[in-house]
Order: structure tokens, then sequence, then C-alpha cells
């Protein structure tokens, strides 16, 4: 009995002077579901590129590949986040002499934290990739928006032979404006027109009229039209590129609002995801605990095997 509580007494002072820790046991159940995430997002990539098709009507929908990589991501996160608590949980030290409650607390704790040490590690190597991969999208979409009108600049200064810095080109042309304007070439002809339509797509898009007149000389010179069919001409390339440019921008904004919802959802239901893989590492972890918890321990009788030998003569 003496002897008993002697063991008592030395295994409580022992457990309350120790850390409830295990770090070795959680660096292991993180390794493990950090290597498992990686091979399952790998063999996620693998299914979902072999799905996807750059035919139209061939292969899977964008709204299919996307619920597909929600769903695997929600998989990977269940496997290998249960897998890392699992390992946590079995090689944790085994605590003598201590409350259900509390072992209960540390092997969830070990889960979690396996799942803390992974889900850092994953989110060093994969998240710079995927955030850039968002922002170029979003990016891209938004330069499109002012892209439409910054086309037609540079047109207009490969048409005229200018760099860009000729900002004020517009302004220039309209210093040898003439009543009768001279013949020139056709690409000083271009260069002058478009240069005319991008400053007045860049303020109120209406054609001032000294520049509509211009313009209906130009066209009239070159077409044998009349004045009045030459100006409506004008009025009606100028309207069709008006058209052009606004539908441009539509569709940027759109594509733009898209992507972001895109990158809002993902966000979603990675952070869903998440929650999901971390309650999957606390619970596996309480249950491999409680499996080594269970681990019976033999011991070999030494008196009974040497009691067992003849006696010496």
């Amino acid at each position: 009995m003496i002897r008993s509580s002697e063991g008592y007494f030395a295994a409580s002072e022992e457990s309350s002077s120790l850390s409830g820790v295990s770090w070795g046991a959680i660096f292991a159940g993180a390794a493990a579901a950090a290597a498992l995430s990686l091979i399952l997002v790998l063999l996620g990539f693998g299914l979902g590129f072999s799905a996807v098709s750059p035919w139209a009507n061939e292969g899977v929908s964008a709204k299919g590949l996307g619920i597909s990589t929600i769903v695997w991501l929600a998989v990977t996160q269940i496997v290998a986040s249960g897998l890392g608590g699992y390992i946590a949980g079995r090689l944790r030290v085994k605590w003598a002499n201590m409350h259900g409650d509390e072992v209960y607390f540390r092997d969830t704790a070990h889960g979690f934290l396996a799942w803390c040490v992974a889900t850092l590690v994953t989110a060093t190597l994969v998240v710079g990739s995927v955030s850039s991969i968002v922002s170029g999208g979003v990016q891209a979409g938004a330069s499109v928006a002012g892209g439409a009108a910054t086309a037609m600049t540079a047109a207009a200064g490969s048409a005229a032979g200018s760099t860009d810095s000729d900002q004020y080109g517009y302004f220039v042309d309209s210093l040898f404006r003439d009543d009768r304007p001279a013949a020139v070439s056709d690409d000083a002809a271009r260069g002058t027109v478009t240069r005319i339509f991008v400053q007045t797509l860049n303020n109120n898009g209406q054609l001032a009229p000294e520049d509509r007149t211009y313009l209906a000389q130009l066209v009239a010179q070159r077409t044998n039209l009349t004045q009045a069919d030459a100006e409506r001409r004008v009025d009606e390339v100028f309207a069709k590129t008006r058209k052009a440019v606004e539908d441009a921008k539509l569709a940027a904004q759109q594509a733009a609002d898209t992507a972001a919802k895109v990158a809002a959802m993902t966000a979603l239901w990675m952070f869903v995801a998440l929650l999901i893989g971390a309650f999957f590492a606390s619970f596996c972890a309480t249950f491999g605990g409680r499996r080594r918890d269970a681990v019976v321990y033999l011991e070999s009788d030494t008196y009974a095997t040497t009691s067992n030998l003849p006696p010496a003569r």
C-alpha cells in the first residue's frame, strides 16, 4: 500500500511539473497533414485539367468545375487534417493519473495545434501563388475598362508616327486646319481622325461641330461624297465607335465584377473548408489519444523466468 502511494505521488508530481504539450507529436501530425494535402491538391489539379476542354461545349462546365473544386477542397481538408490529428493524438505522451476531461482537452488541443502548423506551412507555400492569380484576374478585368480608349490612342500614335509623349496631337492638328484641307497621305489622315475620336471619347463623347465639319471634309475629299453625305457617314461611324467603346467598358466591368464575386466565394468556401479541417483534426486526435491509452504494455516477469531454472549443483 505504501509503495502504491509513493507511485501515485511520484506520478502526480511528474504530471504537474511537465508541459502538457507534446511538440514532437504535433509536428509529426502536421508534417503528415501537409504532405497529404500537397498530394491531394496535385491529384485534384490533375483531375481538373483532364476534365477541362479548350473546345466549346466539351468537358465539364465552369459551374461544375467550381463545385467539384469546392468539394475536393473539403475532402482534402477532412482526410489530411484527420490523419494529422490522429497521428498527433496517437504519438503524444501518455498522461498518468489524470482526469478524463483533462485528457480529452489535451488530445483536442494537440489535434488543433497540428492542424494550425500544417495550415501555416501550406499557406506559406500556396497562398502566395493563389493570391497572385486572383489579383491578376481582377487587375486584368479592371485594366480592360480603360484599355479601349488607350488602344485607340496607341493606334493614333502609330498611325501618325508619333511617340507616347505626343499627348497634344489633337490640339496641334487644330493649328493647321483649313476650310479646304490639303491632300495628305492616308496614314496622316487616319492619324488625325483617330486623334479626334480619342479626344472626343475621352471627354464628353460628343463631336464638336468644327471637328464634325473637318472630318466630313476629309471624308468627302477621299470618297467623292457631298458634304452632307460625308457628315452623315461621320455621324454613323462615330456612333458605332462610341458604342464599341462603351460595350468594351461594360464587358470589362462585368468581368471585374465576376472576378470579384468568384474571389469572394472562393475565400468563403476556403474558410468553411478550413473550419471543417480543424474540427476533424481535433476529433481524430481525441480518437487517436484514446487508442493510445488503450494500448496494453507487456512486462516480462524476470522472477518467474529465473525461478523455473533448475537449481545449480
